[in-house]
């Protein structure tokens, strides 16, 4: 099927309007309009359970908006790889890093085929954005990708993002694959990664669970852990810290964290010479 019949095509091939994704219950947190109830009742189920689940998800696209938008300025990087990217919304990468370098190139790829419909429409006019479906756990099919090559050179310093991605790896593949995208950068490029974190309070783990029994990839993992997939980058200040804490536009009380700013933690390296 060409790309064009591919977009022509509703529902798209592969979507189950009876199962939830997590690109569509992340949108239903973030409180979007692109997801079916499967997802809503998803959504809403962990809330319930969750203190602060939803104000988690808003920190996630904050702290987006703030890495890239460092990744774009103080650090100079004009191309990007947007690994799980999620569904389009408000803010996306594309938006952020053109607003700071209007000759940025970003790529996108999402395992969701609603991704893929909805970025191509949203993208169709951007010649230096592209979007595709891939599942982030197989980086050989993704970092050899025909839109991938043609949009970023990975002779030149880039930036790889795992943004809500890396509690979704799980325990028998996360070291392989994010060693694989660490490997594919050049000198001067940089990783990016946010993930629920496990810092010893029952809601991260309770969110893990509930995450795994109903999208079948789901866990928190520690600080150090976390830190670790950094490999040998230089994490850029402050390291690895609650969401809420890199490098936030307002001053955030680090003693007064709220229940959803404890849920993740985020961190940007870059790969020295």
């Amino acid at each position: 099927m060409s790309d064009e019949q591919h977009d022509s095509v509703w529902p798209p091939p592969g979507l189950d309007f009876s199962k939830p994704t997590i690109a569509r219950a992340y949108d239903a947190l973030l409180g979007g309009k692109d997801n079916f109830e499967a997802d809503r009742a998803l959504a809403d189920y962990a809330c319930k359970h969750i203190p602060g689940l939803k104000e988690s998800a808003i920190e996630n696209r904050k702290v987006l908006v703030r890495g890239v938008r460092f990744l774009a300025g103080e650090a100079g990087i004009s191309q990007f790889l947007d690994l799980g990217s999620g569904l389009p919304t408000v803010q996306n990468t594309h938006e952020v890093a053109q607003s700071v370098n209007p000759d940025a190139r970003v790529v996108y790829v999402d395992i969701d085929p609603m991704v893929l419909t909805h970025g191509r429409a949203l993208l169709a006019k951007d010649p230096n954005t592209a979007v595709f479906t891939a599942d982030v756990r197989d980086p050989e099919y993704i970092l050899n990708h025909p839109d991938v090559r043609r949009m970023i050179d990975f002779s030149r310093p880039a930036a790889i993002m795992l943004v809500g991605m890396l509690h979704y790896l799980s325990p028998d593949v996360v070291d392989r694959v994010v060693g694989a995208y660490r490997d594919a950068l050049a000198p001067g490029s940089y990783l990016f990664m946010t993930s629920l974190v496990d810092t010893g309070l029952p809601a991260q783990q309770k969110l893990a669970r509930i995450t795994r029994e109903n999208l079948g990839e789901g866990w928190a993992r520690t600080p150090e852990e976390i830190e670790r997939q950094f490999g040998d980058f230089e994490l850029v200040e402050p390291g690895v810290v609650y969401t809420a804490l890199w490098r936030p536009d307002e001053p955030v009380d680090p003693d007064n964290l709220s229940p959803g700013e404890q849920l993740g933690m985020a961190g940007i390296g870059r790969k020295k010479a």
